[in-house]
């Protein structure tokens, strides 16, 4: 069976190189690579200089490997596979699973994360979160509201067959990250009918403070492998490389094998840059972080010029976030009222992904209307949720760029304008 288009990819690559302003990426600022060279030790600019441009080992650069085993509690090099981030996803899933096992997913989210299990044959139920809970001290302010994945929910899905649940945490495109006691909580659901879990943690080491990081998968799960790169929280998109972690060392051997039919190996210049990279990321993500921080903070300013039009729940994590079309907010939340009435659950996934669940289409309200008019009249690059097949009342807005506020500030005059 062949794959539904991968209509987030399809977006970018007729719209990402000829946009003014991209507001919607999910990576922070890339790297120059004369800076990254630069902050390298000594030794690794002498083995940049002498670089051959030969092939390399198919698992991975063996110094690369254990300093990405480095940033796990229980990792060893040996428990590596370096590969491009996609890769790894297709990997893992044909790796794994077979027609008729049934998969959960944390939905909306990267397409391949589901699509690829249901291109082979899987059952696949799609996990939503509920948008707008009450933060920790239960005030009802949007900027303390939350999306949040509902570990019940997870429960309720999996079944005594469930083979593989797949979450991504910090979610793209909520920004929501579970409390700890919630992802111990998810953790052993998955351990109770014995499932593995696939922990896609491409917006990890990122978080605000220490305190809110969740642990990877695979240092609480001997089923889990973590997925991580060095696209997203690092700024090094370019060298399309990163990396999946197991115990499992069985499993690890089919996916090398099936990497043979994929790209064999990695290139020999990108991990050595994803080596000084990984080695220089404490001053790396203490600057991004600082820059999501600064773009957050921004971006809370302008929705609360923009209130009567827009609403956004803050991230808790992470380098994007979901707004929402205001113009959709009682409708959204009639239809929601209605299904508790009738005893359904508003957020629950019903059927395909394009299939939107009760309340996630508010009528007369067009979040791809509202993106086609900005990036027409202002050149601003939004992400509509329907690139996700999650209705139409939201949109992507990514925080971790350095031109973040001037695409932001032509967004605010065309909004402006718009409203006079």
């Amino acid at each position: 069976m062949y794959p539904n288009p991968f209509t987030l990819e399809r977006f970018f690559a007729r719209h990402e190189f000829s946009a003014r302003h991209l507001l919607s990426t999910s990576d922070c600022q890339g790297l120059a690579m004369s800076d990254l060279i630069a902050g390298a030790g000594a030794d690794l600019r002498a083995r940049w200089d002498d670089l051959r441009l030969g092939y390399t080992e198919s698992q991975g650069l063996p110094e690369l490997r254990a300093e990405i085993a480095a940033l796990y509690e229980t990792v060893e090099p040996e428990e590596v596979l370096v590969a491009a981030p996609e890769e790894t996803i297709f990997l893992m899933m044909n790796a794994l699973l077979e027609p008729g096992d049934h998969v959960v997913c944390t939905f909306p989210g990267y397409q391949s994360l589901y699509e690829l299990a249901r291109t082979i044959g899987c059952e696949v139920d799609l996990w939503r979160p509920v948008e707008g809970v009450a933060g920790p001290d239960g005030t009802e302010d949007n900027d303390e509201r939350l999306w949040w994945f509902d570990p019940a929910e997870l429960e309720e899905l999996l079944r005594p067959d469930t083979k593989l649940v797949v979450w991504n945490f910090p979610h793209n495109p909520t920004g929501a990250l579970p409390a700890q006691d919630d992802f111990a909580r998810m953790l052993a659901a998955a351990k109770t009918v014995g499932a593995r879990v696939f922990s896609d943690e491409m917006y990890r080491l990122l978080e605000p403070t220490d305190g809110v990081r969740l642990p990877a998968g695979v240092d609480r799960y001997e089923r889990a492998v973590s997925l991580s790169g060095m696209s997203k929280v690092f700024g090094l998109a370019g060298l399309r490389l990163g990396w999946v972690v197991t115990h499992d060392l069985e499993l690890l051997e089919r996916l090398k094998s099936l990497k043979d039919y994929t790209t064999i190996c990695s290139s020999a210049p990108s991990e050595l840059l994803a080596l000084m990279g990984l080695q220089a990321r404490d001053t790396i993500l203490a600057a991004n972080r600082e820059l999501v921080r600064r773009n957050k903070n921004a971006a809370g300013a302008f929705f609360a010029r923009h209130a009567s039009l827009l609403s956004w729940i803050p991230p808790q994590a992470g380098t994007v976030c979901f707004p929402r079309l205001e113009e959709g907010h009682a409708a959204r939340h009639a239809a929601r009222h209605t299904a508790n009435l009738t005893g359904r659950t508003p957020h629950r996934a019903q059927g395909h992904p394009g299939q939107a669940a009760a309340g996630d289409v508010a009528a007369g309200t067009s979040a791809e209307a509202f993106c086609a008019r900005v990036l027409r009249d202002a050149g601003v690059l939004l992400l509509p949720s329907t690139v996700y097949h999650f209705g139409d009342e939201h949109f992507r807005m990514g925080l971790g760029r350095e031109d973040f506020e001037t695409g932001l500030a032509a967004l605010d005059a065309c909004l402006t304008a718009a409203s006079r």
